[in-house]
């Protein structure tokens, strides 16, 4: 099927920015083309780490060119990468004078509750920083895809409210949610005797220790070690 001439133009503009940006990621006329292409990010929900990462720099030799704006959009999107540490590789470039503004000081506050677990300040702080966060399409699903990831790494269980509460979504929007994690994800429901409803997660070895110790028990054989010394040597 021909893709789309649009499609095709977001593929070239992007492989000609990550051009740039490996050739000469210092040189101060490439800096429109970089703030586009957050712009280029936000719209097609895609991401460069590598790009945004050389923009920030470049601000630090030129902050009277420094747009706020583009600035937190590559935070957001940088919170969106985790559990990557994107955040914080971002926050060391951005100058402290530019820290102490207010939206900038809110996602700060915002990486902290995602990194310490605490999912239900995060959503409540998020709900009034709207107009930061819903600047950037695909945020929410970004943001409980990660809360998923650590209580995946904790529960082999939990109860509905505990999701309910890390996801933010309740009522018959969770019911189709778990519909959808279930047909898909491997996930259990079950009913829990005055608790409500219990949901089993997949095991792995985060959440089950006896994985992670008969991971550990598989020693490579010795006859695979000596096989490799001879291409070593």
């Amino acid at each position: 099927m021909a893709q789309k001439p649009q499609q095709q133009q977001q593929q070239n503009v992007a492989y000609t920015v990550e051009q740039l940006v490996a050739v000469n990621p210092y040189n101060p006329d490439i800096l429109p083309d970089l703030e586009n292409y957050v712009n280029e990010q936000v719209s097609s929900q895609t991401y460069s780490l590598n790009a945004n990462l050389c923009l920030l720099r470049l601000y630090q030799f030129e902050p009277e060119r420094m747009s706020t704006q583009i600035v937190a959009r590559i935070l957001v999107k940088a919170l969106m990468a985790m559990p990557a540490p994107d955040f914080s590789l971002c926050l060391f470039l951005i100058p402290e004078r530019v820290q102490m503004e207010e939206q900038f000081k809110t996602l700060i506050v915002l990486s902290h509750y995602l990194e310490t677990g605490r999912f239900r300040q995060f959503w409540d702080e998020a709900a009034k920083s709207r107009h930061i966060v819903e600047a950037v399409p695909g945020f929410e699903q970004a943001i409980q895809a990660y809360a998923i990831h650590v209580l995946s790494l904790t529960y082999q269980k939990l109860p509905r409210t505990v999701l309910a509460e890390a996801i933010n979504i309740e009522g018959l929007s969770l019911d189709k949610f778990l519909e959808q994690q279930v047909a898909n994800s491997g996930w259990i429901l079950e009913k829990s005797h005055g608790k409500g409803q219990l949901i089993v997660l997949p095991q792995n070895e985060f959440n089950n220790p006896e994985l992670k110790k008969n991971a550990a028990d598989k020693v490579v054989p010795l006859e695979h070690i000596t096989r490799i010394f001879p291409i070593l040597g």
